[in-house]
């Protein structure tokens, strides 16, 4: 194949509607092949969301420094669970384009 023919095969093919936008890459994840790892992701979110708010209460109730540490790691840990719950979701919402783009490439 030459190049001409390619790039007539990428032209005609093209189609700028279905270009990535953040509101598809959204509906994309939402959709029902998604649904299992979308309910996963906001279940985990919210424990870590419950148990930072937990430690963050307990933080200012407490009067040792034993459990100020104690509440104040947890709290980070939680947080940085949060973190990593939206990290997932995002590698999970990239993984469709990603996949449009190597299939596009293959051709």
């Amino acid at each position: 194949m030459n190049n001409e023919k390619i790039k007539k095969i990428t032209d005609d093919n093209y189609d700028e509607s279905k270009e990535d936008s953040i509101w598809s890459m959204a509906r994309d994840f939402y959709s029902k092949k998604f649904l299992s790892t979308a309910i996963l992701v906001w279940v985990w979110a919210i424990i870590f969301f419950a148990g930072a708010a937990y430690c963050g209460i307990k933080f200012f109730e407490t009067d040792e420094t034993k459990y100020y540490i104690m509440y104040a790691a947890l709290f980070v840990c939680f947080v940085h669970g949060i973190g990593l719950m939206k990290i997932f979701a995002w590698q999970m919402i990239h993984r469709n384009s990603i996949k449009r783009e190597i299939k596009k490439l293959k051709m």
